[in-house]
This record gives structure tokens, C-alpha cells and sequence, in this order.
């Protein structure tokens, strides 16, 4: 009740906090963001806070089976290129090096392999960043700008009567 509270929350005052990754109509996996003033309890990391031109990156997790097959990558790009959209810069999260099952913090180790680096060291909670615009691929730039372009050009639909 707590989580779904929060959810509803963020949603009302700040927008999309999150995605559900879904293979053949099935969720499958799930990424949970937003700015830190949302998330108080991140202070409690020996490494905060978070920068505050950053979102931060809460949780994720992929289900058994489907691990290991570039979705945690997928994830980290969408969420990316939405926060690009809204203004952002980076993305922070806080890694677990000593990750030895699924938790709420992410294990360092695939943050630092979907393109994160560390901006402040820990032996246990690493402060991890990912700067955005080294997210997007040249394509994923070029159509960003063409839809942007086409955008501002394209006429409005007209609306037809059924």
C-alpha cells in the first residue's frame, strides 16, 4: 500500500516514475525511477546524496529466464531517452558491489556494464552515473531530430466523422 501510495503520488506530481518490460504480452521485468527529492529514503546511503541535475535510478529487476539478454540494457536506454525528453541530464543510482541476489539495489557491476561509472567510490555502495547523452546511439540522435523536425512541420490530423 506504502509503494502504490508513492507511485500514485510521483505520477500526480511529477509524471511517469517507471516501465514494465513485456516479451509476447508478458511482464517480464520493471525499472523504477525518479528525481531524489522523491526518493528521501537514498540519503540513508553512505554515498549520497544524489546530484541534483540527475534522476535517480531506484530499482529494477528482470525475471529468471529472460536475464542476460540485453532487457536490463533495453531498460536503462528507454529510461534514458525519456528523461532526455523531459530535460534531464544524468541518471545516478547507488550500486551494490557485494550484490549476491536480487535486492533493491542494483549490483554495481551492471551498472557499470550498461554504461554507468562510478562518480563516488564504495566498497559496499558505490554512487554510479550515467550521463545521457551518451546513451543515444548517432541514429537514436538523428531520429530524435527528424521526429522533432517533422514534427514542428507536419499539419494537425483533421477529424473525420465516423
Amino acid at each position: 500500500m506504502e509503494k502504490e501510495a508513492w507511485i500514485s503520488g510521483v505520477l500526480l506530481d511529477w509524471g511517469s516514475c517507471g516501465r514494465v518490460v513485456y516479451v509476447d504480452d508478458v511482464p517480464v521485468g520493471f525499472v523504477v525511477y525518479a528525481p531524489p527529492a522523491y526518493v528521501p529514503r537514498s540519503t540513508a546511503f553512505p554515498t549520497s546524496p544524489a546530484s541534483p541535475d540527475a534522476v535517480q535510478l531506484m530499482t529494477a529487476f528482470i525475471m529468471p529466464g529472460y536475464q542476460g539478454q540485453g532487457l536490463g540494457r533495453v531498460m536503462v536506454q528507454t529510461v534514458a531517452k525519456d528523461l532526455l525528453r523531459r530535460g534531464f541530464k544524468a541518471i545516478e543510482a547507488f550500486g551494490d558491489a557485494r550484490w549476491k541476489e536480487p535486492a533493491c539495489v542494483l549490483p554495481a557491476d551492471h551498472l557499470l556494464a550498461v554504461g554507468f561509472k562510478t562518480v563516488r567510490p564504495h566498497p559496499t555502495y558505490p554512487r554510479l552515473r550515467l550521463e545521457l547523452r551518451t546513451t543515444l546511439s548517432w541514429k537514436e540522435d538523428v531520429e530524435m531530430a527528424l521526429d522533432r523536425l517533422l514534427g514542428a512541420v507536419q499539419k494537425e490530423p483533421a477529424l473525420r466523422p465516423l
